[in-house]
């Protein structure tokens, strides 16, 4: 009896002194105490992914109204294609900020950016119609991400902006209407200024850690820049690449 009573004891101290549990049951600690969830933080991303869609926008722009000849478009291919690497840069970087919203239309922007080099430059048939597709199903898109990014106003005058440009730059490719080639590249000047000025905004205010021009952020993404660091940390176990499962 003292034998087993030193036993029990024993298992009771490695068991959290818990005496209602079974004899030879085993119990995990808490490990909440004991947890420690470490962030690397990262420059923000989201001025060079704009810069790129800017430059390539006017790159393409100047194609559709005219500015070169039919038989740029190969060189312009060239110009837009490295537009795909910065973008992709950026989107991965977006996701290791945890802004899924970013990354997602950053990436988005690389792949059409990339498809829109490819078919340039091969040249291949029919491809002014297979782009005109694209930009539709990138509309469809743009109109998703533009209920869902309100908040977020940088991303959300971007996409505005984007918006009636792939509709047109959708419709020129099936029709062939020259003035909606030409809409399509007034479009996409437009773009490329709301894109420079949102660009430049978020880099003064990395640099200068203060809203210096305005970008018009409201709710949870006011408070990630306005709020303190215990509203960041909120609901931080429950975020992609913490929890245990997409």
């Amino acid at each position: 009896m003292t034998n087993t009573a030193l036993a029990t004891d024993g298992a009771d101290e490695a068991q959290g002194s818990q005496p209602d549990a079974p004899s030879g049951r085993r119990f995990e600690p808490d490990l909440r105490s004991m947890t420690r969830i470490n962030l690397r933080p990262v420059a923000s991303p989201m001025p060079l992914g704009f810069f790129t869609v800017a430059i390539a926008s006017v790159m393409t722009a100047c194609l559709q109204l005219g500015v070169f000849e039919a038989g740029a478009r190969r060189a312009v291919g060239l110009c837009v294609l490295p537009a795909f690497a910065l973008q992709l840069l950026a989107s991965v970087l977006a996701f290791g900020a945890r802004d899924v919203v970013a990354a997602t239309l950053m990436g988005a922007f690389a792949g059409n950016w990339l498809a829109y080099a490819l078919v340039m430059l091969s040249g291949a048939a029919d491809g002014l119609r297979v782009l005109g597709v694209l930009n539709l199903a990138f509309l469809c898109l743009g109109a998703l991400m533009a209920a869902v990014t309100r908040p977020k106003r940088a991303l959300w005058f971007v996409l505005l902006a984007s918006l009636p440009r792939w509709a047109a730059a959708g419709l020129s490719g099936l029709t062939g209407a020259g003035w909606l080639t030409h809409a399509s590249g007034a479009l996409g000047l437009l773009v490329a200024i709301v894109a420079m000025y949102t660009a430049f905004a978020l880099m003064l205010e990395d640099m200068r850690a203060e809203e210096v021009l305005p970008i018009g952020r409201s709710g949870p993404a006011h408070a990630a820049v306005e709020g303190d660091l215990a509203l960041q940390l909120r609901n931080l176990e429950r975020q992609a690449g913490v929890r245990r499962t997409l």
